[in-house]
């Protein structure tokens, strides 16, 4: 990992080829594109995404004056569990997702190839849920998803804090840097910094509670520790402790705005 000292971001270094990065997801325990529950973090993953799926939701409904038909952009949508759901409560979502054998194709609503969307088309909001950290062209794609957002609409990354009280404990073992499948690690710093750069603006910066429990998990077995889950359980309540204090959560989602 490399720093930048102007804008703060980090960066893996060297990366992989763009034609082998693929292959890193190609797992059954990468759970965001198998959905599989073969494990009982996994299992764990499963039952509290039902959850957050609802958090999602309630944050963005909350955040758009005009919320009667809502156009929905899920940039990275994974197994499409999002705009599954939100296509339930009425909006008009469509998901993009290049690795395409983490959905099932009879979803219509999903496309591999962002020029599949239709150049004209915007959305009131746009949703990155663990999404950009693994994107190459880091700027570009915020130029693109800031062309297809409507005056008034918001977007939404949620990223890994690498400055969280569990990425700190557990330093190079931490699971929320996975490289080599994460290309950039971000901070509030330097995401701060890359709204100035693209001209918009941080409105709020949310919690994600439940990551710290996920991740510190991970980041045990990646230690090969007994008790793996008890410590990780122990260490994610620790590390939301602390950030209560300084809100340096494990993740966060950004609400941003033009």
């Amino acid at each position: 990992m490399v720093t930048c000292s102007n804008c703060s971001l980090s960066f893996t270094n060297p990366r992989p080829k763009t034609t082998e990065l693929g292959k890193y997801y190609k797992s059954d325990e990468y759970i965001s594109h198998s959905n599989k529950a073969n494990t009982l973090t996994n299992r764990l993953y499963k039952l509290v995404r039902n959850f957050t799926l609802w958090q999602k939701y309630k944050l963005i409904q909350s955040s758009l004056a005009n919320s009667s038909v809502i156009d929905h952009l899920d940039f990275g949508c994974g197994t499409g569990h999002f705009i599954n759901y939100t296509k339930r409560k009425g909006w008009n979502s469509i998901g993009f997702e290049p690795d395409n054998t983490s959905y099932n194709h009879h979803n219509h609503f999903i496309f591999n190839d962002i020029n599949q969307i239709s150049e004209d088309q915007t959305f009131d909001v746009i949703t990155l849920f663990h999404v950009l950290e693994h994107v190459a062209e880091l700027n570009a794609t915020i130029q693109l998803l800031l062309s297809k957002l409507k005056p008034s609409g918001i977007l939404l990354l949620a990223l890994p804090n690498h400055k969280s009280a569990d990425a700190v404990h557990y330093s190079e073992y931490w699971a929320g840097y996975d490289l080599p499948r994460h290309l950039h690690h971000f901070s509030q710093e330097s995401v701060q910094q890359l709204s100035i750069k693209h001209g918009i603006k941080i409105e709020r910066t949310v919690p994600m509670f439940f990551d710290s429990f996920y991740v510190s998990i991970l980041s045990e077995k990646y230690r090969s520790s007994n008790f793996a889950f008890p410590k990780g359980m122990i260490n994610g309540i620790k590390s939301n402790i602390s950030a209560n204090k300084n809100m340096q959560y494990s993740s966060l989602i950004y609400l941003l705005r033009k």
